[in-house]
């Protein structure tokens, strides 16, 4: 049986071509690929790619300034975070929640919007495996290029289970009986009624929004279109602590917002989602509100 794609590249000896992360005594990184005969460059000097060609991922290089620096190969929040960009990267920590409460699972048949520069994309593809399907839609094509590049550096070429199209997805949707739905965009409530009708029953909707504004118009448009359980929405944020002996405090910066995520699961055709029993503050929808939770928030 063969291996998974992308994981050979994972285990093992120092190959030529694999990503190389090195961390210096002040912990910052470097990542760069292997090749025979060339030679690493800092500040603090420099040693060749050979040296570690063949060695034990763990491995520790001594430039010739005899600086100390740890091999290993980067992790996927580490490479994506350090690859070319052509748009905004969905960060390790929110990409964790969508695979987590997007239930993303092997074999899952997976539909995405707004590629971005492939951060997502890659999460994507290693959860669901070859034997799955995601269809990646970009409206522009420099994003989808950088993103399509970046995607097959990471699993050292092209992810038998990745269709990637340039275009608007409510104009290009075809797909059938999806499982997931993952919309990174501006407007994500344009599409509601294309990826309504090509989710299964019980199949989930997942949106990353970055305003507060955006926010509101998802939920209250999935609230109307009539085919969503009510959405489920949150933002993530990530402190680091700082242990040294009795020393232990949190670190002065952190990783705040940088989005909000939101999750709907799909109805049953024909279905209507059951009444809301928590009532909307009063005033919370405004005089001139005409929605389903006009009256007082009598409605669902």
């Amino acid at each position: 049986m063969s291996e998974p794609t992308g994981a050979a590249r994972r285990r093992g000896p120092f190959k030529v071509g694999d990503q190389v992360q090195l961390t210096d005594p002040k912990g910052r990184h470097y990542t760069f690929t292997l090749e025979a005969g060339k030679n690493f460059h800092t500040h603090k000097g420099s040693f060749p790619h050979d040296e570690l060609i063949g060695a034990p991922e763990g491995s520790v290089v001594r430039t010739t300034g005899n600086v100390a620096y740890l091999a290993l190969r980067p992790l996927l929040p580490d490479y994506v975070l350090s690859m070319p960009r052509g748009a905004a990267v969905v960060y390790p920590k929110d990409a964790g929640q969508i695979l987590a409460f997007a239930d993303i699972f092997p074999g899952a048949r997976v539909v995405e919007a707004g590629v971005g520069s492939g951060s997502l994309s890659s999460f994507l593809l290693r959860a669901i495996g070859d034997q799955g399907m995601l269809h990646s839609y970009e409206r522009r094509e420099d994003f989808a290029e950088i993103a399509q590049q970046n995607v097959q550096r990471y699993f050292g070429g092209p992810h038998p289970a990745w269709q990637l199209t340039v275009g608007d997805l409510q104009d290009n949707l075809s797909d059938a009986d999806v499982d997931r739905v993952i919309l990174d965009m501006l407007a994500p409530w344009e599409c509601l009624e294309a990826v309504s009708k090509a989710l299964v029953p019980g199949g989930i909707l997942c949106c990353y929004v970055a305003t507060t504004t955006q926010l509101a118009r998802t939920v209250e448009s999935i609230r109307e279109i009539g085919c969503f359980n009510e959405p489920t929405s949150w933002e993530t944020m990530i402190r680091n602590w700082h242990v040294e002996g009795l020393a232990v405090r949190p670190d002065h910066r952190m990783i705040g917002h940088t989005g909000f995520l939101l999750t709907a699961r799909r109805l049953a055709d024909g279905v209507e989602p059951p009444m809301r029993r928590r009532r909307p503050a009063k005033g919370a929808y405004g005089e001139d509100y005409d929605g389903p939770n006009a009256g007082g928030g009598s409605g669902r």
